[in-house]
């Protein structure tokens, strides 16, 4: 990934981390925690497409996993993440825009059930059987219900701020080098049409010079 991309991830990783740990893990709802974490894959992803996420839900995950106060295995969630965020990728669309909100939102649901199964499922391979005393049906659903609340806030904005940042000053400059490129093109031809016009220019005037020594020859004969 390029620079700008990794600089933009790193960031809206780090603080949806940091939003996640202080302010949404306190609110103590029933349940799920909204996972911001994920709703920042999942923008992501959708603009950065399937290598993009697998990479950046790595990365996130890997960052949960190893930031205070988790209680689980380092890993279990970066493996999450990152399927989860290669599977959103591959709903990005070829043209780079969405049409409307339904496949954002529908990519949403389908990672808040998607992660949940899949850390419950880790969970159990390793002896983490929390999931299945808290009840894995109330899991999932109010995982899904308070991701859903939280999309509209967090994955419009993510995916704006990851095309504006796909159009850095960087790329601005390389489309001006094109454009000069063109404008070269253009001024070339034009100085083209400047020489003809020059040439012409030349044989108008060889033309008058022909002409007035002609008169001057005819006024000597007159003499």
């Amino acid at each position: 990934m390029r620079f700008n991309r990794m600089l933009l991830s790193t960031t809206l990783v780090v603080v949806a981390l940091v939003i996640q740990v202080t302010v949404l893990a306190r609110l103590h709802l029933p349940g799920a925690v909204p996972d911001l974490m994920l709703l920042t894959v999942l923008a992501l992803a959708l603009v950065y497409g399937h290598v993009g996420g697998a990479l950046i839900g790595f990365g996130a995950g890997l960052l949960a996993d190893l930031a205070p106060p988790a209680d689980h295995a380092a890993g279990r969630y970066a493996l999450v993440l990152c399927l989860v965020g290669y599977l959103a990728g591959l709903m990005k669309p070829d043209s780079g825009q969405l049409r409307s909100a339904t496949g954002p939102m529908a990519v949403v649901v389908a990672g808040a059930i998607g992660s949940t199964l899949l850390y419950a499922g880790v969970g159990a391979l390793v002896g983490d059987t929390a999931a299945a005393q808290v009840g894995l049906g109330s899991l999932l659903f109010t995982a899904t219900l308070y991701d859903l609340l939280l999309a509209p806030f967090v994955v419009p904005a993510i995916m704006a701020l990851a095309r504006r940042a796909e159009n850095d000053p960087l790329a601005d400059s390389g489309g001006g080098k094109t454009s000069d490129v063109s404008t070269g093109w253009l001024s070339a031809g034009t100085g083209l049409r400047i020489g003809s016009q020059r040439g012409s220019g030349l044989r108008m005037k060889s033309a008058k010079a022909r002409v007035a020594r002609a008169g001057r020859i005819k006024g000597v004969k007159r003499l």
